[in-house]
């Protein structure tokens, strides 16, 4: 009965562990770039051992890939789980555009990350990263399409082009607006009402 008890708690320690090391990493790689952090750079800042950050990762690649994808699996199920709540399709809409900036604007270390490193990062990082990314990206697409499609079924939005067009279309507005506050947050803002980029689409998708 002992043993089986602490099992749980050396897991919850080395799941602790292996997160602390990823945060020490994400903290370095926004500040200094991937390549120009090492190994040993993690280790000493995470207070870890050399040894002990290999037993979690056989090297930085390998480090960064898992980095990537679990920040990227966090965004997207939050930002499902935005669009998954109660409302009409407005309101869901809404619910797109406010969480997709909350999530951007709470995350800036991995955001820098991962527009500094995305385009110039070596193609072996890149493989098997690249994939799964653009995997949860097109489903959110596909879930925002798929909304605008019900409005459009219930008479809520006229059917001006294609759902998904649209939701990449929204989806790239939304994008624009937070790579604008972000490269001059004091000259543009991200609107805190959604209905600012909103009403973009709704002037004519709307029905009187």
């Amino acid at each position: 009965m002992i043993q089986e008890l602490k099992f749980p708690r050396r897991e919850k320690r080395k799941a602790g562990q292996r997160q602390e090391m990823l945060e020490t990493a994400l903290g370095l790689f926004s500040e200094k770039g991937y390549h120009n952090v090492s190994m040993h750079e993690i280790a000493d800042e995470a207070e870890f051992a050399i040894g002990t950050l290999y037993k979690f990762f056989k090297n930085k690649e390998d480090l960064y890939k898992d980095l990537v994808l679990e920040q990227c699996e966090t965004y997207h199920n939050a930002l499902v789980r935005g669009m998954e709540k109660p409302g009409d399709e407005v309101e869901r809409l809404r619910n797109f555009v406010r969480t997709k900036g909350e999530l951007f604007r709470g995350n800036l270390p991995f955001i820098r990350l991962y527009l500094a490193e995305s385009r110039g990062a070596s193609f072996n990082i890149k493989a098997g990263v690249d994939e799964k990314v653009r995997k949860g990206y097109r489903d959110s697409l596909q879930r925002l399409a798929s909304i605008i499609e019900t409005g459009m079924k219930n008479g809520r939005f006229k059917r001006i082009a294609c759902p998904y067009y649209l939701a990449v279309a929204l989806d790239s507005a939304v994008n624009a607006f937070l790579l604008l506050w972000l490269d001059a947050p004091e000259s543009h803002p991200y609107p805190e009402d959604p209905d600012a980029i909103l009403d973009i689409f709704f002037r004519g998708m709307i029905e009187p």
